[in-house]
């Protein structure tokens, strides 16, 4: 069974930064690709953020281009997502995904961003 858990969220200030964690299970998972997304409230869940599956590719929306760091440690099944220099725009609910046989999704971590 399938499980993706994510932490490190929390409140910061402007300019500040977090690290989220994706622990996962239930899958191989050296073996695919995972992806950050965020859902800011009363918007539509936006993609931010993808990592190949030997980490040697990664990809970002515009938006976070030079502020955000994907990676991952395949020995220890957990995905990252290093945010730096966080901006109000960036507050959402963080979701870690992975698609397998369909796409799976964690509970989400929440990020707030204000002064």
């Amino acid at each position: 069974q399938v499980h993706l858990v994510e932490s490190g969220g929390g409140s910061v200030q402007p300019g500040g930064s977090l690290r989220l964690s994706c622990a996962a299970s239930g899958f191989t998972f050296s073996s695919y690709a995972m992806s950050w997304y965020r859902q800011a409230p009363g918007k539509e869940r936006e993609w931010v953020a993808r990592i190949t599956s030997a980490g040697n590719s990664v990809y970002y929306t515009d938006s976070v281009k030079g502020r955000f760091t994907i990676s991952r440690d395949n020995a220890k099944n957990t995905a990252y997502l290093q945010m730096d220099n966080l901006d109000p725009e960036d507050t959402a609910v963080y979701y870690c995904n992975a698609r397998i046989d369909r796409q799976y999704w964690g509970q989400g971590t929440q990020v707030t961003v204000s002064s």
